[in-house]
């Protein structure tokens, strides 16, 4: 590609451009090419760029003249497309005219860095969790054996089990309507451990519904952190 004023003949321009070809080819070979792995390996080459340039400005020789006839009877069978700055405009999505789109900041889903009492609120929820799978688990290999009436004390155990992992995702990572999942996730612990009032003490209730509305708070007070300013990038 090559950028010149628009009074430069566009025969000039390819002229250049081959001469170029002519002079990369003879200074590396294939092997040389092929080899070159980080993107300014032909960094040198820009002097011949400049000698090859300066050339072309400032001296007019015979071979260049019959190159320039030579290309010009190429571009009268293949004419080289023009392009106007529309069709350039690249930088706003804009290109051989198609609409313009506009495009939005992408949202910004960082959260807030995690508090020590969020910390604590996960590593609750976790225990609570894992006890809910033991004894959901111990349970219906019980139930499997004696009766089959305990379906409801099962799932009593695996619900908050599920709803106190969602509550450990919802707190770590960003979710839309965290409100209501978060609402939701607390409805279903407080339920379960009501229905397992039999099977539970008074404290162990408590100590489950207070784990599971600490996650929840902590959960709504932690917030997106707000966008930095993208100024001086």
């Amino acid at each position: 590609m090559a950028i010149c004023s628009r009074q430069c003949p566009a025969a000039v321009a390819f002229c250049f451009l081959e001469t170029l070809w002519w002079e990369f080819t003879a200074s590396y070979g294939t092997t040389c090419i092929g080899l070159a792995s980080r993107p300014y390996a032909f960094l040198e080459f820009d002097s011949v760029i400049q000698k090859v340039k300066w050339h072309f400005n400032y001296v007019s020789s015979t071979q260049m003249e019959s190159s320039l006839e030579k290309i010009q009877e190429e571009l009268k069978f293949q004419p080289p497309v023009v392009l106007t700055l529309e069709d350039t405009d690249v930088a706003n999505g804009v290109m051989n005219g198609h609409p313009q789109m506009h495009l939005e900041p992408a949202p910004n889903f960082r959260m807030e860095p995690v508090t020590a009492l969020g910390i604590l609120s996960l590593i609750l929820n976790i225990m609570c969790a894992a006890l809910n799978l033991i004894r959901g688990i111990h349970l219906a290999e019980h139930s499997l054996q004696v009766a089959h009436e305990e379906i409801g004390n099962i799932l009593a155990f695996l619900i908050p089990f599920v709803a106190c992992i969602f509550q450990c995702y919802l707190y770590l990572f960003y979710s839309p309507a965290r409100t209501m999942k978060v609402v939701l996730m607390l409805l279903f612990i407080c339920l379960g451990n009501m229905y397992l009032h039999g099977l539970r003490n008074l404290w162990q209730i408590l100590f489950h519904i207070g784990v599971a509305f600490l996650s929840s708070y902590q959960i709504l007070t932690r917030q997106l952190q707000e966008k930095q300013s993208d100024c001086g990038v």
